[in-house]
């Protein structure tokens, strides 16, 4: 599995998302709902409405990635629903969270 480095700055966005959303769509949310910049060196993290799946956008260099991770028979241990949209993380809270912690 993969891992983020700890000093990247991770957002979390707490309402589920339809998850036939691409990497356009989701650079869109990021922009317009969000008020921030999907260019920026920054993570963002997206889960549906039964909290089994999680997309990662994250830019690079010269184009988007896009990473998918689905479990089988859990959840993942999402932040309930708040006063805010987003609520930033570190690489390590993330990894924590990816990891069902």
């Amino acid at each position: 599995m993969f891992r983020l480095d700890d000093t990247l700055t991770v957002y979390l966005h707490r309402p589920a998302i339809d998850f036939r959303t691409g990497i356009n769509g989701l650079a869109i949310l990021v922009e317009q709902a969000l008020g921030m910049n999907p260019f920026a060196a920054a993570v963002y993290v997206f889960s549906n409405r039964q909290r089994n799946r999680v997309k990662i956008l994250v830019w690079e260099r010269n184009g988007f990635v896009l990473w998918q991770k689905r479990l089988e028979r859990d959840r993942f241990p999402w932040p309930g629903p708040g006063d805010v949209t987003v609520l930033a993380v570190s690489g390590r809270e993330l990894n924590w969270l990816l990891d069902g912690i």
